[in-house]
């Protein structure tokens, strides 16, 4: 079955990104000035105003920053999800990303909770990055 959801508009600034995600690698730019580490992607540092900054690899590790029970989807494509969970999580490293939560019972999400990145290989052009709940060691 095709995957008719939401597709990323693509740009140069942040194709970077999404060939990493693509190869199953999550990274955010790294100021080269202050070393600030930044997502979403921008063109300059908000600590320092520099234009320049390096993709950086991070661990994938983060934390429920807040979140969201989607009962209502926004489009049919995603109605036989419902309900599911949409949140802010806080990498480990420090910066805070949008991101749909897996292979977890909306009402089972909590703040704080650890996750671990995942990656959906939706189709052949596009791979998207979800987070799901830590496994314990």
């Amino acid at each position: 079955m095709p995957y008719e959801g939401f597709r990323p508009d693509i740009t140069p600034l942040d194709a970077p990104f999404w060939d990493a995600v693509r190869r199953h690698e999550l990274v955010v730019q790294r100021c080269d000035r202050c070393g600030q580490l930044r997502f979403v992607p921008s063109e300059r540092c908000r600590n320092c105003g520099s234009p320049s900054a390096t993709w950086t690899p991070v661990s994938g590790d983060a934390t429920v920053y807040t979140f969201s029970i989607v009962h209502r989807a926004p489009t049919p494509a995603y109605q036989a999800d419902a309900p599911y969970a949409i949140a802010y999580v806080q990498l480990t490293e420090g910066p805070r990303m949008p991101t749909r939560l897996v292979d977890v019972a909306p009402d089972a999400v909590a703040i704080g909770m650890p996750l671990e990145v995942v990656f959906d290989d939706v189709d052949d052009d596009l791979t998207l990055y979800r987070f799901r709940p830590k496994e314990s060691p």
